[in-house]
């Protein structure tokens, strides 16, 4: 009798730690959405379950759950450097799926109006240049100013070329993102390109310029620094922005914009990691 008992006992205990081996093994890698300031983070922490908050340097990342799926939320802070380097963070403690990188952005489209969201089908840095030769007194002028090199190796082949200086967005993401497309009824959903540079641009001569050699539908400051390094960590990766002002068409700032954003990407997120 003490030996069925003791066999029965061993039995599932093996069992139990077989589950919970597999429960480890199998466990959802996490989606990580970026914004670099409060009102583009607070309405998304608002919504996790179970959350417990980390600081890594000067960064804060918040752990939980969406409706059942893993998320981090990331509070970059802005600009460039900020968003590489709470990318790179985000990546070592994470291992995440994917990221997702959202929040503001000023428009560049006089097609775009404010609440509009824009799905980053391409990123690309617009602040790096390269100026013409000038003598002292014969001015600056931006509007003359040439694309910069590479910002990343590269092999020598026009591919390279032009994937070093743009950022796709990842496939799967875009196409969570355009699946939910018809749920967000604040503004219409499009696709198209996000300019980021350390430059709040207000010419409408230097926006102009962006939009029709760049193709560019916003910019903000981070999205493309953070596209660069998930690149080379080969991390899927997608940004979206909200249309918080657009100086092209008279549209005013307004700061709901915000959290109308972070409750579109928390379903894009949810519906990329349902995915099979």
């Amino acid at each position: 009798m003490f030996k069925t008992v003791f066999k029965s006992v061993v039995l599932s205990s093996a069992l139990i730690a077989a589950v919970q081996l597999h429960a480890a093994t199998t466990k959802q890698a996490p989606v990580v959405i970026q914004g670099a300031l409060d009102i583009e983070t607070d309405r998304m922490i608002s919504q996790l379950k179970g959350v417990k908050t980390k600081t890594y340097g000067g960064w804060q990342f918040w752990e939980g759950t969406y409706q059942g799926y893993p998320i981090v939320i990331s509070r970059t802070l802005m600009g460039m450097s900020n968003a590489a380097a709470a990318t790179t963070l985000a990546i070592e403690h994470y291992h995440p799926k994917a990221i997702i990188n959202q929040g503001t952005a000023g428009g560049h489209d006089p097609e775009l109006k404010v609440f509009d969201i824009v799905l980053g089908k391409e990123s690309e840095n617009i602040g790096a240049f390269i100026t013409d030769k000038k003598v002292l007194g014969e001015g600056s002028n931006s509007l003359t100013w040439h694309k910069s090199f590479n910002l990343l190796p590269k092999n020598n082949t026009p591919e390279e070329e032009i994937r070093h200086l743009r950022f796709e967005g990842d496939s799967k993401l875009l196409a969570a993102a355009n699946s939910l497309k018809s749920t967000y009824t604040q503004g219409k959903v499009v696709e198209g390109v996000i300019g980021s540079a350390d430059v709040w641009n207000n010419e409408l001569d230097r926006i102009q310029y962006f939009h029709q050699n760049y193709k560019t539908s916003v910019e903000e400051m981070e999205t493309a620094s953070a596209a660069q390094v998930a690149s080379l960590y080969k991390v899927p990766f997608l940004g979206i922005r909200v249309l918080s002002n657009n100086l092209t068409n008279n549209g005013n700032y307004n700061p709901g914009t915000g959290a109308a954003c972070q409750d579109y990407v928390l379903n894009v997120a949810k519906a990329y990691l349902a995915q099979k």
